[in-house]
């Protein structure tokens, strides 16, 4: 996993393009800049079979390829399967591919011919926003357990003024201990309060005498 600090030696990119000498090229400067690139990817199939294989941090995508499937397809697949962050790298502008593209939920979206310091940024700033959504998502998780595990009483509690014990939901008298283990995850532990030790001890002191 990436640290903060070392995003540009760490981060191993998947890059998808169906033309190879570009693919080489990007590969280059990419490595230039300290990024790894372990696999190369030319197809949809590929792309999606490699992603699995190699696992990286990021995905860079052409939207066109050379295959029954696109790119988009591609980075839906890899999104679903296993939660990559996928980056489009395209000469493609237009409304319906964008629309398409904009139902991917893209990390970014980078129009060929590019700046090798455009994409590293951008990179940097998918790579950032991913590492945050994954951390809310844990988060939301440990929310979301620990509520499972909260029981709360509400509303007014049939109580007897005289021994304490509360009418249940079916009309039975419980005591307070039982009627509470059984809506709660609260437990008891018993002592006596100083009242009761001046009052009770007292008292008991004085019927031995």
């Amino acid at each position: 996993m990436l640290n903060s600090g070392e995003e540009t030696t760490k981060a191993r990119i998947l890059i998808v393009e169906d033309e190879i000498l570009i693919a080489k090229d990007l590969q280059k400067k990419l490595e230039q800049l300290g990024y790894t690139v372990p696999a190369l990817a030319s197809t949809a199939k590929d792309a999606v079979e490699k992603a699995g294989q190699v696992q990286p941090d990021i995905v860079l995508m052409d939207v066109v390829l050379k295959s029954k499937e696109d790119g988009i397809d591609a980075a839906e697949k890899i999104g679903s399967l296993y939660g990559l962050p996928v980056i489009y790298l395209t000469a493609y502008s237009d409304q319906k591919t964008l629309k398409r593209a904009k139902v991917t939920e893209p990390f970014g979206y980078i129009l060929k011919p590019f700046d090798i310091n455009l994409v590293s940024i951008t990179i940097e700033m998918a790579l950032y926003k991913h590492r945050i959504e994954k951390e809310k998502a844990r988060l939301t998780a440990e929310l979301q357990k620990s509520l499972a595990h909260i029981k709360r009483l509400t509303g007014l509690l049939p109580i007897c003024a005289w021994c304490k014990k509360i009418r249940n939901d079916a009309g039975y008298w419980q005591d307070v201990e039982s009627y509470f283990r059984e809506h709660s995850d609260v437990d008891f532990s018993h002592g006596i309060c100083p009242d009761c030790v001046e009052k009770y001890h007292k008292e008991f002191m004085q019927n031995r005498s």
